[in-house]
């Protein structure tokens, strides 16, 4: 990932973990041929261990490439910016369109696992993940154990170990607070849900750098 400093988010760790939540990832691999293949995949990232684990169905010939290097790419929020937002379009009109968003990369080894017990350890953990809050979450044992022995059977199990963590933020951080303000307010104003949430991560973003302490 092309990650210029001022981009560069310093909590990756918490980024996962909020990404992974919401969004599946996207485990990249390069087959036999040298042609990259991509499955979209849930995600459970162990911090400590630095390794992601998620599951795909066995009918998808990916996990066959066998062990090797991947990536996984989780990606939040985006938005598109308009010059138009910029107040110094005004003054130069040196200015274009581009992008804001959040996204985070790992890079490393990737292995394959078909054992029974520990991908239901993976399903059970990933549904807690995801039914946590809920008024009635549901668990495995709420489906027939015939029902559930048979789908497990039907999924391959994969780990990625995290050589390399890259967590991006381009949130309009190198801009000046005027700039920074319209993009802010230009989002803020109109009716895409997205453009929303990236403005209040923009928010945030200044927030921190404007005080690292948190004071």
């Amino acid at each position: 990932m092309y990650l210029p400093q001022h981009f560069a988010a310093g909590d990756a760790d918490a980024i996962i973990a909020r990404l992974s939540r919401r969004w599946s990832g996207t485990l990249i691999t390069i087959d036999s041929d040298g042609a990259p293949v991509a499955s979209h995949i849930p995600i459970l990232w162990d911090a400590e261990k630095r390794i992601a684990t998620g599951h795909i169905a066995r009918a998808n010939p990916q996990w066959k490439q066998g062990p090797g290097k991947g990536l996984i790419v989780l990606k939040g929020p985006e938005a598109y910016v308009t010059p138009s937002w910029y107040l110094s379009k005004a003054e130069h009109g040196k200015t274009v369109p581009t992008w804001n968003y959040e996204a985070v990369h790992l890079t490393g080894d990737v292995e394959w696992f078909d054992d029974a017990a520990r991908l239901e350890t993976l399903v059970r953990q990933l549904s807690s993940v995801h039914e946590h809050g809920r008024a009635v979450p549901w668990t495995i044992e709420d489906a027939p154990r015939p029902y559930i022995d048979a789908l497990l059977r039907g999924f391959i199990g994969v780990t990625l170990k995290a050589e390399r963590v890259e967590a991006k933020r381009k949130l309009s951080q190198n801009k000046s607070d005027a700039d920074f303000g319209g993009v802010e307010r230009g989002m803020t104003a109109g009716d895409e849900p997205m453009a929303h949430e990236v403005a209040a991560l923009m928010r945030e973003t200044r927030a921190l750098s404007d005080d690292p302490d948190g004071n």
